[in-house]
């Protein structure tokens, strides 16, 4: 009974893995990417080896748990029904295991063979046709030793899923003599901060509110008030705030956000003025096109030109990711309007019939750091990868920047995105890491206060919980020091303050600015 059920659950896993693979495949296809065989056989290969074993501690957890159900609701219906009852019950427990991990797991879609109703259903027939050969196989009712077995069997697999989770390798701590302190605390969940000309600071909350910080270091007791409306939940929220280049005359602040629901939402950005304690003139000038659901991947960094055009970063929405190639929507896109909303006339893809005339670059997957450099005179912005891939770009107008035709991450059930690292037409990052550090947050500094940091790159980290220190000269980047490991916190956001000194802030529900000076 036993090697029975190992060879059909083998079978499902195998049915799995190969569909998943060819699934992603034929979506890189449509995309115009050219899938020979021997791409198509490494890809398959590389599946198999790296998205198998996850595949079959899902796969094996669900056949497990739904070969026993169905085999006792044979003893209760009789052995006519036991061929239908497991074929059935394959489905249905991959499917429920789905819905499940789908929730448990940090993004909408872990299998990205399921982000579709095709590819659900072809990966759900492996499921039944590996109940189909588990019933045909074995005549007999499972026996209290047979169901021993399968417990031990599902047993041995979450083992082995925790065995093969790989570790986090350490890395280097920075040279730069330097020192912490808390310079505000008791933040929920800060994302993004902007200094103001008098030396006051605004911090965003994910969950919707606006932090005004005195020069001091005083966090005022109460939020700013006037905030637009904002969808909250997994990554959505407030994001970014930044000032107006005229902000001494005109108080007019800039917010990105999600808006929406769960079902239908979008990147947003409005302006405001703003008062005392509150937000006046609060007006809409960017939505992004088109709706999606979930709540992942949404970009929400912000940033001026020196024409005074308004860089906004989006995301791919995570499930959407082949619409980052589609110049008919924003996602997985960078995109340049004026301080009005309106659309400047040289952008890249102005005039082009079916193109969003906001695009000012595509092909990226989740862009969480901009900044424009006014000395090197060029605009950077960096972004997540999945498993790998995490890249600094150098961004010009009308550029592909390859997500996901090409990438040096795979996903994070260990299937390959992409058999290719790069691809004619796209541009290559200027710096990638492998394992993924997970940026957020980046600023150039230009202060006085550590001047062997001038003109470098400053990169926040949430997953490797550090700050790199990345000179990039022309389109390379090298990392020279990795910084502030030992706060030991998640970094969302990075700021140089008009006093030199960088500012910090941590991705925590307690969270908090840290002022880092010279030791």
């Amino acid at each position: 009974m036993l090697l029975k059920f190992v060879a059909a659950l083998l079978i499902g896993v195998l049915w799995g893995t190969l569909a998943q693979s060819q699934i992603n495949l034929q979506a890189l296809s449509v995309l115009g990417v050219p899938i020979d065989m021997n791409t198509r056989l490494q890809v398959t290969l590389h599946d198999l080896w790296n998205f198998g074993p996850v595949y079959a501690v899902i796969f094996g957890g669900s056949f497990v748990a739904s070969q026993a159900v169905a085999l006792l609701i044979t003893r209760f219906v009789g052995a006519a029904f036991r061929t239908a009852l497991c074929t059935v019950g394959g489905a249905v427990g991959l499917w429920v295991t789905f819905l499940v991990v789908d929730m448990i797991a940090p993004m909408p879609t872990l299998i990205a063979a399921t982000r579709g109703a095709g590819g659900t259903l072809l990966m759900l027939a492996g499921a039944a046709f590996a109940g189909h050969v588990f019933s045909r196989t074995t005549s007999k009712a499972a026996t209290s030793k047979g169901a021993s077995s399968i417990s031990a069997l599902g047993a041995a697999a979450l083992f082995a899923l925790a065995a093969w989770l790989p570790a986090q390798p350490a890395q280097a701590q920075g040279k730069t003599a330097y020192q912490v302190n808390t310079f505000v605390d008791n933040l929920q969940n800060p994302w993004g901060m902007a200094f103001l000309p008098d030396g006051r600071a605004l911090v965003t909350e994910k969950a919707g509110r606006l932090r005004l910080i005195q020069a001091d270091g005083k966090l005022n007791p109460q939020p700013v008030q006037g905030v637009p409306q904002v969808y909250f939940g997994g990554q959505a929220g407030l994001f970014d705030v930044l000032p107006a280049t005229d902000f001494t005359q005109s108080r007019r602040i800039f917010l990105s956000y999600a808006c929406g629901t769960r079902a239908a939402n979008h990147l947003c950005v409005s302006s405001a003025v703003l008062g005392e304690g509150t937000l006046t003139q609060v007006k809409e000038i960017f939505r992004s096109q088109g709706a999606k659901s979930g709540n992942a991947h949404y970009g929400g960094r912000m940033d001026w030109l020196p024409d005074n055009t308004l860089i906004i970063t989006l995301g791919d929405g995570y499930d959407y990711r082949e619409e980052a190639q589609n110049l008919g929507n924003h996602l997985g896109k960078i995109v340049r309007i004026n301080a009005d909303g309106t659309v400047p006339a040289n952008n890249p893809f102005a005039k082009q019939a079916g193109a969003k005339p906001e695009i000012y670059s595509l092909g990226h997957r989740n862009v969480q750091g901009l900044v424009y450099d006014p000395v090197g005179k060029r605009l950077l912005a960096h972004e997540h990868g999945p498993r790998g891939g995490d890249e600094i770009n150098v961004i010009e107008p009308g550029k592909n920047y390859g997500w996901p035709k090409a990438t040096y991450g795979i996903d994070y059930s260990g299937a390959q995105i992409s058999p290719f690292k790069t691809f004619e037409g796209t541009e290559q990052p200027a710096i990638y890491w492998v394992p993924s550090i997970a940026p957020s947050g980046m600023a150039v500094y230009q202060g006085d206060l550590f001047p062997a940091w001038r003109g470098d790159v400053l990169v926040g980290a949430l997953r490797a919980m550090q700050v790199s220190r990345v000179t990039v000269t022309g389109n390379k980047g090298i990392e020279k020091e990795v910084l502030f490991k030992e706060v030991g916190e998640r970094i969302r956001d990075v700021r140089v303050g008009p006093d030199g000194a960088v500012y910090l802030l941590t991705d925590n529900p307690d969270g908090r600015v840290l002022k880092v000076t010279p030791k």
